[in-house]
């Protein structure tokens, strides 16, 4: 399987939400993220399904808009990395993935933890 790393690094090849397409898929990753905290509220499928981060997205760490007005592909690539916004992001991931610990099985939390919690190392691919 070859690997699919977003600008902050996260792997979308391992990501249950990239690869969910069928209704019950969908529907799962969902109450997951809800359960994780990343969704308020279970939201409809047509929100959850995902086809990657692409330069249309809102990116919650706001990496989208500075690579464009850095004139980069990817962070690792910028004069400035890493930057505030990079060290904000992993603070917020570890917050994440502590979280994640909490509430997730043993293999939900593996599986997330191979998709999200290796930004660091993904980023200086």
């Amino acid at each position: 399987m070859s690997e699919k790393i977003t600008l902050c690094g996260d792997n979308c090849m391992k990501c249950p939400r990239y690869h969910a397409h069928t209704e019950d898929e969908l529907r799962a990753v969902a109450e997951l993220w809800y359960r994780v905290g990343w969704r308020d509220h279970i939201v409809p499928n047509e929100e959850i399904a995902c086809t990657g981060c692409s330069s249309h997205k809102e990116c919650t760490y706001r990496l989208v808009e500075c690579t464009k007005e850095h004139q980069v592909n990817k962070c690792n690539q910028c004069a400035a990395f890493p930057c505030e916004k990079i060290q904000d992001m992993l603070c917020r991931s570890s917050e994440y993935q502590k979280k994640c610990r909490e509430v997730c099985s043993e293999a939900e939390y593996a599986m997330l933890e191979q998709a999200f919690f290796e930004k660091e190392k993904n980023l200086m691919k």
